[in-house]
């Protein structure tokens, strides 16, 4: 199941922000800390990937009940990992 997300931007006289909010169910289900720092990784043009380079052992794995199988469509790495670091 996707969630779709609108990219907000704020422009300002000198400055632009772009943000893209997470959805509750979202943050829940990856169980986000309130300033946790992430790191977004560009995988191409149609895939942008979020890695957390502090997750806890086994939180890689864990999966929402009756939840569907990660996509491989993407290339060989792990869900959530970004290229390159698969060991």
């Amino acid at each position: 199941m996707g969630y779709p997300t609108k990219v907000q931007l704020i422009k300002r006289r000198a400055s632009e922000q772009w943000y893209i909010n997470f959805p509750s169910a979202v943050a829940r289900a990856m169980e986000f800390r309130r300033g946790e720092v992430v790191e977004w990784v560009i995988e191409d043009k149609a895939h942008l990937t979020l890695a957390r380079p502090a997750v806890e052992a086994g939180a890689k794995k864990k999966r929402l009940e009756g939840s569907a199988p990660p996509s491989t469509s993407c290339g060989s790495e792990e869900p959530g990992e970004p290229s390159g670091t698969r060991k």
